[in-house]
């Protein structure tokens, strides 16, 4: 097995982390402090990142993408999670759901987004349906040729800067033997659709500026022509797209690991105490050597996961085995790396009680870690027929 990088991958490693520390870091105190990023800032990462020719970097060549592959891109997620997600938000990665996009969506939708122009957001969980996906109560009814949405979505990401949303909702109930079994569906929304409304969510200990919002709609009317997919598909648009952005939320956190490292190893080498430095002692020394040892671990499962996807080769135990590992080992990592700082890695001067805080909700978005290790498990002893 080869696990070098090509010129090629070392480059774009290199161009996104030197962008991401040039264009990132320096205003990152400014969102924490905030918790807004302002719009000129915002405008200004968004057009550098299409004038450097990495916008929408998870697109092919076909719809104008720079035509990464996955694990190329999975490289590009890695270096953009050293930076605040509420800045590197404006690096540009549509969901690339939007490649199912058919007919007069592609000029409506598919393109604008890759070009920057327009911003989408995902709309799924609600508030009585995270994990429970077939549990969600926004519902959408015929009404002679247009479909009429009631209900709620919330936790909904980068709603306050989106220009139209990627929303999955109830289109019916089939009877199974197992019981009520609700037909999902998804459709596109664009922001100022009449019954649709985007309002502040709540407030969040982690990535600050980086808002969550709560989507209202009230016989909001819809024609077939807003369907993503078919109607009654939308699970078959979603595994089909969407279960690799897992791989996003694993790539992240090993680029946010590393960047706490990095701080965690020259303050264990430089704080002195007891007349040498702190990382003279076992008890900080085992613990680097435990942070680096699973941070190289994570990487790898991480990059693994990607290269099977590029192979074509089954990834879903994979994907979910490396979003587990990676954001439970940030957690640790984390928290160790605050240890290491002792009271001063608590205090707001420094930025490790900011990826402390960070780190925590790794582990429940895009799929919980319960809900990986079901998937996990899962996979493992449907051969078996258990």
């Amino acid at each position: 097995m080869h696990f070098g990088l090509t010129d090629e991958q070392e480059m774009i490693v290199s161009t996104v982390r030197s962008f991401v520390e040039n264009e990132i870091y320096p205003h990152e105190a400014l969102v924490e402090r905030t918790g807004e990023v302002p719009a000129e800032i915002a405008q200004d990462i968004k057009q550098k990142v299409i004038d450097l020719g990495f916008y929408a970097s998870n697109f092919p060549e076909s719809v104008g993408g720079p035509g990464l592959s996955h694990l190329e891109f999975a490289l590009v997620e890695r270096e953009l999670g050293r930076g605040s997600m509420a800045l590197t938000h404006f690096f540009g990665r549509p969901q690339n759901i939007l490649m199912a996009c058919e007919g007069e969506q592609i000029d409506r939708y598919l393109m604008p987004a890759v070009r920057g122009e327009r911003m989408d957001a995902l709309a799924m969980t609600e508030p009585d349906a995270g994990s429970d996906v077939r549990g969600m109560k926004c519902t959408a009814t015929r009404d002679g040729g247009d479909w009429v949405v009631n209900g709620s979505k919330h936790f909904i990401s980068g709603a306050d800067h989106a220009d139209f949303f990627i929303v999955f909702v109830a289109t019916g109930v089939d009877e199974t033997p197992r019981g009520p079994k609700k037909r999902i569906t998804c459709f596109l929304v664009d922001r100022d659709t009449p019954g649709f409304e985007v309002a502040n969510g709540y407030n969040s200990v982690s990535h600050r500026g980086y808002k969550n919002c709560i989507l209202y709609f009230d016989n909001c009317r819809l024609p077939d022509a807003q369907v993503l997919g078919e109607i009654d598909g939308g699970f078959a648009v979603m595994n089909e797209w969407l279960y690799a952005t897992r791989i996003t939320v694993a790539t992240m956190a090993v680029g946010r690991a590393r960047r706490v490292f990095d701080h965690a190893l020259s303050y264990a080498a430089e704080r002195s105490q007891f007349g040498q430095p702190i990382g003279k002692f076992q008890g900080i020394s085992f613990q680097i050597a435990d942070m680096i040892t699973e941070i190289d671990a994570a990487d790898l499962l991480t990059l693994s996961s990607a290269w099977r996807l590029d192979q074509g080769l089954p990834a879903n135990r994979e994907i979910a085995s490396a979003k587990l590992y990676a954001s439970e080992m940030l957690a640790r990592v984390t928290d160790a790396a605050l240890q290491i700082h002792g009271g001063m890695g608590l205090m707001d001067e420094l930025p490790i009680e900011r990826f402390w805080r960070d780190a925590r909700v790794e582990r429940i978005w895009d799929g919980t870690s319960e809900i990986q290790r079901h998937i996990i498990s899962r996979e493992l002893f449907r051969p078996l027929g258990a």
